[in-house]
């Protein structure tokens, strides 16, 4: 006769249901901590320090200290400011107006619109960069020339202060209002249906619809979105280094870009640190905010 397998015991299933899940998060757990936790509170640590031919010395909270008189980082900060105070509401407005708009019943090719419109957020940071310098380019880019062709006067889009801004903003807003749309749809459609129905019946316009039901619906879709843009944008790097070098006169600069800056090219590993770790309570900060004034 074949012997009957014993069966376990209670106590080693309740062990082994116990323990399975930490055993799967491990490698995660692991990576998360060499590649995540250790370089944030080791960066923490190196904001301490400053590094000068090869050595670094403990100096406390110097850095920070000196952080506060840095007139190029407060130039920066108010640059980066003037980014998220444009483009973030102008990003996320022009993300709900488009999701309504790609979310309707009548539209066709739904997916052809939508796809169009996402396209540029999987386009390469510095590609992109470099076609926006190309077609802002003041003697030979498409936008001047056809500025020319209606008489109007060219604009030195990268080498003039507040065009050289506002062609960064035109930049993020082309690269990121697809993402947030994507997100936006997704939310439209947990709207219930009967919502529109009843204010179809009670003879509302698409217009008063659009401001009593899908705005109202879509507040915490509208916050998501808001404080990923503004992390993003309080983080925009690549735009101000390929399309203008942060110049004329330090006017696109952005934090981000100053702190590669200090860090990848006066090598002042400290100071970038205790630039990072500022930027930190800033988004935070922001993000609280935020919260609070959505709070309802």
């Amino acid at each position: 006769m074949q012997a009957r397998s014993k069966p376990s015991s209670p106590g080693s299933h309740w062990i082994n249901q116990k323990t399975a899940p930490y055993i799967f998060l491990f490698p995660t757990a692991l990576v998360f901590l060499a590649f995540m936790f250790y370089p944030i509170t080791d960066s923490l640590w190196l904001s301490l320090f400053d590094f000068n031919n090869g050595i670094y010395t403990f100096v406390g909270l110097k850095n920070y200290l000196t952080l506060l008189k840095d007139p190029v980082f407060f130039k920066s900060l108010s640059n980066t400011v003037i980014y998220l105070a444009i483009q973030v509401p102008l990003m996320v407005s022009l993300s709900l107006v488009l999701a309504v708009l790609l979310d309707s019943k009548d539209l066709r090719c739904k997916g052809f619109f939508r796809t169009g419109l996402f396209l540029p957020t999987i386009t390469a940071l510095v590609a992109y960069a470099l076609v926006f310098k190309l077609l802002l380019n003041t003697d030979h880019g498409l936008i001047n020339y056809l500025l020319e062709s209606v008489h109007l006067p060219p604009v030195n889009w990268l080498k003039s202060a507040w065009p050289a801004r506002f062609s960064i903003i035109m930049a993020i807003t082309w690269r990121w209002t697809g993402y947030n749309m994507v997100i936006m749809i997704a939310g439209l459609q947990a709207i219930p249906g009967v919502l529109y129905e009843a204010a179809d019946v009670d003879g509302a316009s698409p217009l008063q619809q659009f401001f009593q039901i899908t705005i109202p619906a879509m507040k915490p879709i509208i916050l998501f979105t808001s404080i990923t843009s503004t992390i993003g944008t309080l983080q925009l790097f690549d735009e101000s280094f390929v399309l203008t070098l942060g110049g004329p006169n330090n006017a696109t600069l952005t934090t981000g870009h100053y702190l590669y800056n200090t860090g990848f090219r006066f090598f002042k590993f400290g100071y970038a640190a205790a630039i990072s770790y500022v930027l930190v309570i800033i988004i935070a900060a922001l993000s609280y905010i935020q919260f609070k004034v959505s709070e309802e």
